[in-house]
């Protein structure tokens, strides 16, 4: 049977590498952070700790009376299996379609992967856990600064938001694009950013990706906006 010490290791290790990942998620205000992913990978971590208790149980029951050797039974790999497939569920709650485009597939890759090394974690694979979560930094950063060196080519910026009286501000801010001939890629609001209040009037809090005319300056359009009564917050996005 695993001690106490042992069971606090491996669920110390998953609670940090579910932080680690969690982290880099909600930094860029994905759908699932460091709460959900710390909770994915422990509960997997836990599945497996409670998948090697009971092998261990069964292998003592047998010791002690070998004639239920062919009555009990466990199946290694069967609990695992089923967590693997559950987060599936979880995975699809952080998938979003709006206007053609799909948002949150890497997150839910991400929570797969940590219910992946979770279970790594449970059984003892500390070296494998450890190094494919030190491969998933590595491919996120990575991945990330090549999809804003492909944006900078292309002259797409991304601004990020915080205005009140949603409508009225979105009408003006599309106005001003329209006229500077500024195109609207994709506009992505960030619903964990909306249960702030200011003045006691809701925040909204979105992230709008654009295309530049080599003419204009993002400066010049964040500072001719943030003039705007309805707008709290702009800034351009560097993540």
């Amino acid at each position: 049977m695993l001690n106490t010490i042992e069971i606090l290791i491996r669920l110390g290790l998953a609670i940090l590498i579910g932080f680690v990942v969690g982290f880099e998620r909600e930094r860029h205000h994905r759908p699932a952070g460091i709460k959900t992913h710390i909770l994915v990978c422990m509960g997997a971590t836990v599945i497996s700790l409670i998948q090697i208790e009971m092998i261990q149980d069964v292998i003592e029951q047998v010791t002690k009376n070998p004639e239920l050797a062919n009555v009990l039974k466990t199946d290694y790999g069967r609990l695992a299996a089923q967590v693997i497939s559950g987060i599936g569920f979880l995975g699809a709650g952080t998938i979003m379609r709006t206007k053609g485009s799909i948002k949150g597939l890497t997150t839910a890759a991400t929570l797969w992967l940590v219910a992946c090394v979770g279970i790594g974690i449970g059984m003892g694979y500390y070296k494998i856990s450890i190094i494919a979560t030190i491969l998933t930094m590595i491919i996120l950063t990575l991945l990330r600064l090549f999809q804003k060196s492909v944006q900078e080519k292309k002259g797409l910026k991304v601004l990020e938001v915080q205005l009140v009286n949603k409508k009225e501000a979105m009408e003006e801010i599309n106005e001003y694009f329209q006229k500077e001939k500024i195109i609207i890629r994709n506009i992505e609001f960030l619903f964990d950013r909306e249960e702030f209040v200011y003045s006691d009037i809701p925040l909204t809090h979105c992230r709008y990706t654009l295309t530049m005319p080599r003419t204009i300056q993002l400066q010049n359009v964040i500072n001719y906006l943030s003039m705007s009564g309805n707008v709290i917050e702009i800034s351009e996005n560097v993540d």
